[in-house]
């Protein structure tokens, strides 16, 4: 027989105390199981465990999934999901309006969210083992519980509910500040469709809510839809004193703007348009907080300037460190703090000693303690505007506590979190790039576009040498930084924002460079016969590339419809029937070519014809009769049978002449396959 001391005793009860702890703690999240509801489409829904393998063809749940931190379910999603960044590298299922049936199955989902839209992905996998989940978001109310029931089934509850929260804190602080301006003083604002006739959001829809939260006036048409015709006597009549939509809608305004009527309303004779991305002006999801902002500030951006009507307090809140051990630098972190109200962001590098340094922005620099970049988010953008640089870094440096004899900072619109740190090292020679990078907005190529205008998106890069740089060779490390910042625009083929459909960018217009003379060993050359030419060359690329990724969501390996789509080339107004005495529907031709594209071969065929366009209308390629015999035959391939006349079936006539080749054989092998 054993005896039982005290301390097999005290064993025993810790013993029976960690078996408890690991049942109602550890094993707590099976406990969250099963989630039972009802979805939009008015179907009871039991999920029993966690979804694995996801198939979104929502863009605005795919947006609620990320954010929650479940995007590693996700499996593939529509090219019309561009944001969050990393949802970019998920596979493609085709568009949101005729997702492709075989390429979802191919993905052997648990879980597919659908919309009302999809009445093909509910007829075939509607018996199927995955479930089908209708999410609809009408309202922003809608977007809360979307929010907070993907939370659950998600497991992800404490998430969805500070999601919420801040959204609700967004919307309260706009509410806030537009409290003080009289109801005779709101503004009229309309929401313009890229269409012809001239559209809008129709009064149920819910973009009307999205001005109603920025305290803009919609207007009331009688009308519901969420796009709807709006005639010139409704337009007229409204006179809208603020006019909005997203980058595909600029084309309806020039064609419309300069007509009577259309061009008689206060927005367009005070010029008062505005455009904003397409993820946020057409969806309600995570970001409905942070464009309500956005566009509450383009409306009211006199009001919002005034210091007297702000709602809180302008300082820094919190700061997260970044480890820079450079014996000259003090301490690195990013610091956040609310001007003007709103979330602001900076990137600050204290020396412990006085620093010189060379900035494209302000020169050369000396008896320098501190550099850094600060980041202004869009709703401070119109204000700043109207203050000028000068106004702007007297305000931050008031802020962050720094003083402009001692600091010198760049400025841009690349949000800091998506900042980019980047070491290379030779022996004992080292160099770190810091580096933020937006090229969606502003991009161009310089000797070819004029640069007429420009919104924020900037590249900027502070680099911080181990080593002693002499005047030389801080100058000099301009040009070896520059050089490799347009190889990784290159690499990544990032387009022109004024000519994308033949010009790659090579840079953004407002990019800048901060090189920090660094202490220790004298180096008096950086070129690129240099080893601290090379090694910034290499940090600045790979910084470039990362920055980009992060903020843009652009990678190398993107897909053919993002790639089409960087070059401002829409499937639906590509295609034409204009030649064709055929039964063929646009919209059909359209899904059958987006199914070809979704073949990594067709897909690679077009790709390449790309790089071979900029070659052409660079003047480096001159006869194309065997790339017209190589569409001919790819296009007889997709057909499966030979044919004689090809067809003109791109509608869009401004296209690169072997861009079109190569689109219009894919679009020819469809059209002859069908009939």
């Amino acid at each position: 027989m054993k005896l039982v001391t005290p301390c097999d005793c005290k064993k025993r009860v810790l013993s029976f105390f960690v078996f408890v702890f690991a049942v109602f703690f550890i094993a707590a999240p099976v406990f969250s199981y099963p989630v039972k509801f009802v979805d939009s489409g008015g179907k009871d829904i039991t999920i029993n465990k966690m979804p694995s393998r996801v198939v979104s063809l929502m863009p605005s749940v795919t947006e609620i999934l990320f954010k929650l931190g479940a995007g590693d379910t996700v499996k593939a999603v529509t090219y019309h999901d561009t944001a969050p960044p990393d949802a970019a590298a998920r596979k493609i299922v085709g568009g949101f309006f005729s997702p492709s049936l075989r390429a979802i199955e191919t993905t052997k989902p648990d879980v597919i969210f659908y919309s009302r839209f999809h009445v093909k992905v509910r007829e075939r996998f509607g018996n199927r083992r995955c479930r089908l989940i209708n999410l609809e978001t009408d309202s922003i109310d809608d977007s809360y519980k979307n929010i907070l029931l993907l939370g659950r089934i998600f497991d992800r509850e404490d998430e969805a509910l500070k999601i919420v929260g801040e959204i609700k804190n967004e919307l309260r602080i706009i509410a806030e500040k537009v409290a003080g301006i009289p109801e005779s003083k709101r503004k009229r604002v309309i929401r313009l469709m890229g269409r012809d006739p001239v559209m809008t959001p129709g009064d149920d829809s819910f973009q009307p809510a999205l001005r109603r939260a920025g305290r803009g006036i919609p207007p009331e048409l009688g009308k519901k839809g969420n796009i709807v015709v709006i005639t010139k006597e409704e337009w007229v009549r409204f006179n809208p004193e603020v006019i909005y939509g997203c980058g595909g809608d600029r084309e309806t305004a020039k064609k419309f703007f300069n007509r009577p009527g259309w061009r008689d309303v206060d927005a367009v004779k005070n010029g008062r348009i505005f455009y904003f991305p397409c993820d946020l002006t057409c969806r309600v999801s995570t970001n409905t907080g942070y464009f309500v902002s956005w566009l509450a500030s383009r409306i009211y951006t006199n009001e919002f300037s005034k210091n007297e009507d702000q709602v809180l307090q302008e300082k820094i809140f919190k700061s997260t460190r970044l480890e820079l051990d450079f014996d000259y630098i003090k301490e690195a972190r990013i610091s956040y703090s609310r001007i003007h109200d709103f979330l602001n962001k900076t990137l600050i590098i204290d020396f412990k000693e006085p620093m010189s340094l060379v900035s494209t922005l302000e020169g050369e620099r000396n008896g320098i303690r501190s550099v850094g970049n600060h980041y202004s988010p869009p709703p401070c953008w119109g204000i700043e505007h109207r203050n000028g640089l000068k106004g702007v870094r007297k305000r931050v440096y008031q802020v962050i506590d720094k003083s402009e004899e001692s600091a010198s900072f760049l400025f841009t619109g690349a949000d800091m979190d998506n900042l980019a740190v980047k070491r290379e090292k030779f022996k004992e020679m080292e160099v770190c790039a810091l580096v933020t990078a937006g090229v969606k907005s502003n991009a161009l190529r310089m000797s070819k576009d004029s640069g007429r205008f420009y919104e924020p998106g900037t590249i900027n890069i502070i680099l911080l040498p181990n080593m002693k740089l002499t005047p030389r060779a801080m100058t000099r490390a301009i040009i070896s930084a520059t050089e490799a910042k347009i190889v990784a625009l290159q690499d990544l083929d990032i387009r022109s924002s004024y000519s994308p459909l033949v010009h790659q960018a090579t840079g953004t217009g407002t990019d800048n460079i901060i090189v920090v003379r660094g202490t220790g060993v004298r180096i008096d050359n950086t070129g690129g016969h240099s080893k601290m030419g090379e090694l910034i060359a290499k940090a600045v690329y790979r910084g470039v590339k990362e920055a980009v990724f992060k903020q843009n969501g652009l990678l190398v390996e993107r897909n053919v419809f993002q790639r089409l789509k960087d070059r401002n080339i829409s499937l639906f107004e590509l295609v034409s029937l204009g030649e064709c005495e055929c039964s063929v529907k646009r919209s059909d031709l359209v899904a059958e070519l987006e199914e070809i594209l979704l073949q990594p071969r067709y897909a690679s065929f077009v790709t390449s014809f790309f790089t071979l366009s900029d070659d052409y209308e660079a003047g480096l390629v001159d006869d194309l009769g065997s790339y017209e015999l190589w569409c001919k035959n790819v296009a007889g391939e997709i057909a499966v049978k030979e044919i004689e006349i090809m067809l003109e079936l791109i509608a869009f006539d401004k296209i690169p002449v072997i861009v079109r080749l190569a689109l219009n054989s894919i679009l020819n092998g469809v059209y002859y396959r069908e009939n």
